[in-house]
């Protein structure tokens, strides 16, 4: 029986100017140290060599490639697994563009293919972020948690996380 809920409405999560700046380049640094550090001391790979390219790769498993909201959770797609957070209690929903300016990190990745953890600030208090573009920002605060994302389209996410933050999976009886 269909409950006439959509199954779930996806967004991408486009990178910004500042989260590619940081990524390439730190990227581009770890490829030209192992390559140095490689050619001075050949054939035999040093293990310290391999930790800045055991980095890139963690960060790249944490990075966020999409959002899809259903009813009553939005779930953020990373490579390998997703984040579920519930809608439930949904407060307030709502598109606050550069909403992490001023904002401070207090556990996460600051950069490198997704600003995403545990961050501070005045006007949010503590919160979690999942983001990729820090000028397309939309907080969720539900059950009492602020969250932080930056899906594609900012206006299109709020107006579908607040359709069916509520909504039933299955019909009441």
């Amino acid at each position: 029986m269909n409950s006439g809920v959509p199954s779930g409405i996806r967004f991408t999560a486009p990178w910004g100017g500042l989260l590619r700046g940081i990524s390439v380049g730190c990227t581009g640094l770890v490829v030209v140290v192992v390559a140095v550090s490689l050619w001075m001391v050949p054939p035999k790979v040093q293990p310290v060599t391999l930790l800045p390219v055991i980095g890139i790769a963690v960060a790249a498993l944490f990075s966020i490639q999409g959002y899809e909201v259903r009813s009553g959770e939005l779930i953020i797609r990373r490579l390998g697994w997703s984040t579920r957070i519930s809608l439930r209690d949904l407060e307030s929903v709502s598109v606050v563009p550069d909403a992490m300016s001023g904002s401070l990190r207090v556990f996460g990745n600051g950069g490198l293919y997704s600003f995403s953890g545990w961050f501070w600030s005045r006007s949010l208090g503590q919160y979690r972020v999942w983001v990729t573009d820090l000028s397309s920002t939309v907080v969720i605060r539900a059950g009492g948690h602020t969250c932080v994302v930056s899906p594609d389209r900012p206006a299109e996410f709020v107006e579908a996380v607040q359709r069916l933050a509520s909504a039933e999976t299955t019909p009441r009886l």
